[in-house]
């Protein structure tokens, strides 16, 4: 498959939902059986490289004109689960965020306010005629947010340096992978029960606040779905013995566990080993 670009985007994280062929209405069942027939299927690398293609003309194109057809694909247990790509609600909705990640002066310099607003009513237009749209992926740039891994262990964990052939197309050209998969009903499990321990141990914050946030999104899909949490881009830029040492899913449940037996001493070690490990991804967004 031809690329869009030579160019490698290596920022983001990101978590996804694969629902089962079951969630899915006629004729998108049939649609998604047939692409996952396909030999070759495009890498979320391939997403990003079309997203920034579109902001190259002038005036820019901050969302597609028309939604995506392209998912991610994996098989469980001998069935077949869809993860769509949505682009063009996530790109609403990032856009919609924007605000606050970038200065006024450089976010009108990038995308002038009046093709935002523009760019907005055409979201608020569509939401009304699709009220329960939600998208199967969640990303996140030059980290990955402490909620995501609390629905994972350790043992769901897999780092290859080298992916075999049929994970490429999701790690994205043959770049290392490192990943963890649960599914639904673990995840959510693991979700209520860190949520009681963090209530009763904690007060009230940005963990607590965002661990409640996925939380009410995993209760949108399929209850035998597949959770997936991605480094993506991240790979590109961490050195092999970071990836390798990196088990911040390990940190987090012992994190977790420790405050639920009372030992602040061990939850707070836990704690500082997280931040350590990603204080260090988060500095290269600004190294030269």
């Amino acid at each position: 498959m031809a690329k869009a670009s030579a160019v490698c985007v290596p920022y983001a994280s990101y978590l996804r939902v694969y629902e089962p062929l079951a969630a899915f209405p006629e004729p998108e069942r049939t649609h998604w059986v047939r692409y996952a027939e396909r030999e070759e299927r495009p890498s979320y690398q391939d997403e990003l490289r079309r997203s920034l293609r579109d902001l190259v003309p002038t005036p820019p194109v901050p969302v597609p004109v028309h939604e995506s057809s392209d998912a991610f694909v994996a098989y469980v247990d001998g069935v077949l689960c869809v993860c769509p790509w949505r682009t063009r609600l996530r790109g609403w909705q990032a856009l919609g965020a924007l605000d606050e990640q970038l200065p006024k002066p450089v976010l009108d310099a990038v995308l002038p306010p009046v093709l935002r607003r523009q760019t907005a009513s055409d979201y608020e237009s569509w939401l009304e005629r699709n009220p329960d749209a939600r998208p199967w992926i969640r990303s996140a740039t030059w980290h990955v947010p402490l909620s995501w891994f609390v629905l994972f262990t350790d043992e769901e964990r897999l780092y290859e340096e080298k992916p075999a052939p049929e994970e490429e197309a999701g790690a994205g050209d043959g770049a290392p992978l490192l990943r963890y998969r649960t599914p639904m009903v673990q995840a959510r499990r693991r979700v209520a029960r860190a949520l009681k321990t963090l209530r009763d141990t904690l007060e009230e914050g940005p963990l607590i606040d965002g661990l409640m946030d996925v939380g009410r999104w995993l209760e949108e899909f399929h209850p035998r779905s597949l959770v997936e949490l991605d480094y993506g881009g991240l790979v590109h830029t961490l050195p092999s013995d970071h990836l390798d040492e990196d088990h911040s899913a390990a940190d987090v449940a012992e994190g977790i566990a420790a405050l639920r037996q009372g030992d602040g001493e061990r939850a707070g070690v836990a704690y500082a080993r997280l931040m350590e490990r990603w204080r260090t991804v988060r500095a290269m967004q600004f190294a030269s």
